[in-house]
């Protein structure tokens, strides 16, 4: 298998492993049909096996190579036909790796939606309980904390969402008034200055995507792969 080629990365781009998640990074010029052949040699060295009904495929590069595979289901002219169980996202439909929706043309709100619908639906079987202040704070940071943080830092959040979020947070915390006695920015505050510490998503989110800016900026040895391919 080729890969890819990437400056600044020594090695060439072909195989990233996660727990028991496998990307393959396969160009133009590849054939599938090599990777199944080292996919069976493997498994039968190892006494593992392979998921070959779950593998789905991600194209890259223009519009016309994308057409073409996805009409011949071949990645290029000389490889044998992809076998039918195995999926190749269109334009337009995300595909779930790694806790990230990734793929091309896809609208930015959509791995959200999930997201929001969960987080409601936490949110309504806390207030039967009736919790306080103090204990809505801690269920705020646990659940819509916890529930958007990872997303976030995968692939951003859309500042509707943003928006969207933030709004839950001020009714879970009064009730749905129309006239809290205290302000958001002000329950935002450390103990210390009068507030409660409750999640400033909006800050949060800042920082997560500063977090993001001080490894691409890093020219060390150590500087991430993703850094080299942004570039």
């Amino acid at each position: 298998l080729t890969g890819y080629d990437i400056l600044g990365i020594a090695n060439k781009l072909i195989v990233n492993l996660y727990a028991d998640d496998t990307t393959i990074y396969l160009n133009e010029n590849d054939k599938y049909s090599d990777l199944e052949d080292i996919l069976t040699s493997w498994c039968l060295a190892s006494g593992t096996k392979f998921n070959m009904e779950k593998t789905e495929i991600i194209l890259i590069g223009s519009t016309r190579h994308c057409k073409r595979v996805i009409t011949t289901c071949k990645l290029n002219l000389i490889d044998s036909p992809l076998d039918n169980a195995i999926k190749i996202a269109p334009d337009g439909h995300p595909i779930h790796s790694l806790g990230a929706w990734i793929r091309n043309k896809t609208n930015n709100i959509t791995p959200w939606e999930l997201v929001i619908d969960k987080i409601n639906s936490t949110l309504n079987r806390w207030k039967k309980c009736h919790p306080t202040l103090a204990g809505k704070q801690l269920i705020i940071q646990m659940f819509i904390g916890r529930m958007t943080q990872f997303l976030m830092k995968a692939q951003g959040m859309p500042k509707n969402i943003e928006a969207a979020l933030t709004k839950m947070i001020w009714n879970f915390i009064w009730d749905d008034k129309h006239s809290p006695p205290i302000s958001l920015e002000q329950l935002q505050r450390p103990k210390e200055d009068g507030g409660i510490n409750l999640l400033d998503i909006k800050s949060r989110n800042e920082v997560i995507e500063v977090m993001w800016i001080k490894p691409y900026l890093d020219l060390s040895p150590s500087r991430p792969d993703w850094a080299f391919i942004a570039d």
